[in-house]
């Protein structure tokens, strides 16, 4: 578009062209919706005020249109234009000072055009401030531009009107070559974008999260950019239609172009030096800064991006930070690290939880004549140094891939398993049950790690981090069907007769023990797949399912009251479903929801039963306020499985207390142990000149943080058990 010269009359008005403005509106009408008259006094400017504002340097296009609010101090004005409607709050003789950054209010070297300015700002040296309203107690210095269209949509997936579609704003995760593209809003969380990318094929179901998304906006044009109080924003270059909210901080950057950025008093956001930011949606608490680089995005609350991240078509889950590495198309849910430069992540969903290690690349590698392969993950997924994948692959959770370079793609259905690519015998090894095996410091650290990082104080996703729920409960069950095939495929190939696996396992375990288990579907490719400690996995998992429903159902019964009406027989009639434990259950953005619960909650959005995502997040609360007897029916009737009964007696409820308190010493056992492997190698001790400076640099390891704390939480658990046990002794058979 050409330069093109306007009158002075002209300059600060006609903001929304006639043709879009209906008929009893103007160019103010949703300036006035979104700062109401009502809420101020202002009025025109005094002979005397004018006079003081020429003499301090000022220029107005017209003084008529200069309003003010008192009381208002003309003098804290100096050397700046003004065009358009402008008005200003009150405005005193004061100091702003955020840290050690300290300004005086007023307005000093700017040009501001149609702008309402709150009580006491100080905006100084912004060469250009255009459509914005400013709440009270900003700073706004240094600001090479600052300006709001008429079609500004923040960062939303709407058309305003006159638009053409081709503008919208979307977001293809998951996919490089597109199809699961979603819109953004303000309000987007993680199970929201999972509803929408994940089910493509309900058509009315994506019909209707768009008519949601375009109708929580209103497309009518000339909605003027906002600061919430209490902001500073200094030192950038371009702002382009970004709502800041307030106490946020922003410092340094180059670019942040059609954005909303959630912030609050509570939740304060900070963006710093050199990051570029375009059409995206920033949560509460969120840390962006050092050179980040982000282009259609939503961020979760209390994230982060740092160190020169570049985020494209991608959403990020709350608790979530990306540094020095590139993330493109994916799904992320909430609790993922990604901390290396040598790093990237592309075209996947991964279920949160999780870590990418130095040169992992999960992405790219793609097996058809186009990119649009994809990778999905559970919970926990860990894939190792220099791991590299080809699409397409889907891994079950908490697994955690060796360093490798896998050839082919891959399908893992065991949960805490280790991959390895094994190259000296051209196959692939998994070791099923991994981490309750040999890394319970690992497994046990991930339930408490994650709820220290939690600072949220919004929170509308709910996330599951209990490493064993009702996900990788049924997960596990799975994974023990399969063992249980592959023991007797395995069985039969030695040239033994057809035997249960039930009957191998009780009677003939250590003969079981020694014959290869090879399992198939796993790799995309003609090696063979080994199955390590097959049979101790087996029982691993076994333990792991006693311990998931003793502590599920322990807690239930003692937070909740319940008692006899749980375990007697009648009760369960009425309270439990067994059934529930063939469910199987969805991570909706982190938050676990019983498929057959969430397969209702989309029929009901496909059918329109809800008029704004606001409704439909307030479902996902009430299923989320469900959830702890949701969860103990799973476990109730994970228990009924492993017994093999209908219903649990005070006996079988007894029997598994004793199990679960030996499995307690277990865990408390083997936090310490593996965590005592540190300590105990020698190549641990090479760099220290004796045992008295490893200490000093290491410490011991019975006063690490985790150990003292595992001890804490075996004693917690074995007090629920004896209160639990003593409620229901009375049960006994």
């Amino acid at each position: 578009m050409p330069v093109r010269v306007i009158i002075s009359d002209d300059f600060g008005v006609n903001f929304v062209n006639k043709s879009f403005l209906t008929s009893g509106r103007d160019e103010y009408t949703v300036r006035f919706m979104q700062n109401p008259a009502e809420k101020h006094r202002w009025r025109p400017l005094t002979f005397n005020e004018v006079e003081t504002l020429i003499k301090n340097g000022n220029t107005c296009t017209n003084w008529n249109t200069f309003l003010v609010e008192d009381p208002f101090t003309p003098s804290l004005i100096k050397n700046s234009l003004f065009a358009g409607l402008v008005r200003i709050s009150s405005l005193t003789e004061c100091y702003l000072r955020y840290h050690d950054f300290i300004v005086p209010a007023g307005i000093t070297n700017s040009k501001i055009i149609s702008c309402d300015i709150g009580a006491n700002c100080a905006v100084h040296d912004c060469a250009y401030l255009a459509h914005y309203i400013v709440g009270d107690t900003v700073i706004l210095s240094r600001i090479d531009e600052m300006a709001a269209t008429d079609h500004a949509k923040f960062g939303e997936g709407i058309v305003k009107d006159g638009e053409d579609e081709a503008v919208r704003v979307t977001i293809d995760v998951m996919n490089e070559a597109g199809g699961r593209e979603i819109l953004p809003f303000a309000d987007m969380i993680c199970a929201d974008a999972f509803m929408w990318a994940r089910y493509r094929d309900d058509a009315k179901l994506m019909a209707q999260l768009k008519k949601l998304t375009q109708d929580s906006c209103d497309s009518a044009r000339g909605y003027y950019g906002t600061v919430g109080d209490n902001a500073v924003i200094k030192s950038c270059r371009i702002i382009k239609d970004v709502r800041f909210g307030e106490a946020v901080y922003i410092k340094g950057a180059n670019k942040l172009k059609n954005l909303t950025i959630r912030s609050s008093a509570e939740e304060a956001t900070q963006i710093g030096e050199g990051v570029e930011l375009v059409n995206g949606i920033i949560g509460y608490g969120c840390r962006v800064f050092y050179g980040v680089k982000a282009v259609r995005f939503v961020l979760g609350n209390n994230c982060t991006l740092k160190y020169g991240a570049r985020l494209i078509h991608s959403v990020m889950g709350d608790n979530s930070t990306i540094s020095c590495c590139e993330v493109l198309n994916a799904l992320i849910f909430p609790y993922h690290e990604q901390h290396h430069n040598n790093s990237f992540l592309i075209a996947a969903m991964i279920q949160g939880q999780s870590n990418m290690a130095a040169a992992a690349t999960v992405g790219s590698n793609h097996n058809t004549r186009g990119n649009d392969g994809e990778i999905i993950a559970g919970r926990g997924f860990w894939p190792g140094l220099s791991a590299t994948l080809k699409h397409n692959c889907r891994f079950a959770s908490f697994v955690l891939l060796n360093k490798g370079n896998y050839p082919a793609e891959l399908d893992i259905p065991f949960p805490f398993s280790l991959v390895s690519d094994n190259l000296r015998e051209n196959c692939l090894d998994i070791m099923p049950a991994y981490f309750w095996m040999y890394n319970m410091y690992a497994l046990a650290r991930n339930n408490d790690k994650f709820k220290k990082r939690d600072k949220r104080k919004t929170k509308m996703q709910k996330i599951e981090t209990e490493v064993l729920a009702c996900d990788t409960a049924r997960e596990i069950i799975y994974a023990m069907e399969l063992l249980e095939h592959i023991f007797e495929t395995a069985w039969t190939a030695a040239g033994n007769q057809s035997e249960s696996a039930q009957n191998l396992l009780a009677h003939k375990r250590d003969e079981l023990k020694k014959l290869p288990l090879t399992a198939e579907n796993i790799e995309h490719s003609d090696r063979p797949v080994k199955i390590l400690h097959g049979v101790d996995a087996w029982y691993a998992y076994r333990d792991m399912l006693v311990w998931y429903g003793v502590t599920v159902l322990a807690k239930y019964i003692d937070e909740t009251g319940a008692g006899g009406e749980v375990l007697s027989r009648s009760g369960v009639c009425s309270r439990f479903n067994l059934q529930n434990g063939t469910i199987p259950w969805v991570n909706a953005g982190g938050q676990l929801i019983r498929e057959d619960e969430y397969d209702r909650l989309r029929s009901r959005v496909g059918a329109g039963e809800f008029n704004s995502w606001h409704a439909i997040h307030a479902e996902y609360d009430r299923l989320w306020e469900r959830y702890p007897f949701d969860c103990a029916e799973h476990a109730y009737s994970v228990l009924c499985r492993l017994a093999g009964v209908s219903a649990l007696t005070g006996s079988h409820w007894q029997t598994y207390l004793d199990e679960a308190l030996r499995l307690n010493r277990y865990i408390e056992a083997q936090v310490l142990i593996t965590k005592k492997k540190d300590y105990t190698n020698h190549f641990r001790d090479i760099t220290y000149r004796n045992r008295a400076e490893r200490d000093a640099v290491l410490g011991h390891v019975e006063d690490n943080a985790f150990v003292q704390q595992s001890k804490l939480d075996a004693q917690r658990y074995a007090e629920l058990f004896a209160r639990v046990g003593e409620r229901l002794k009375l049960l006994r058979d």
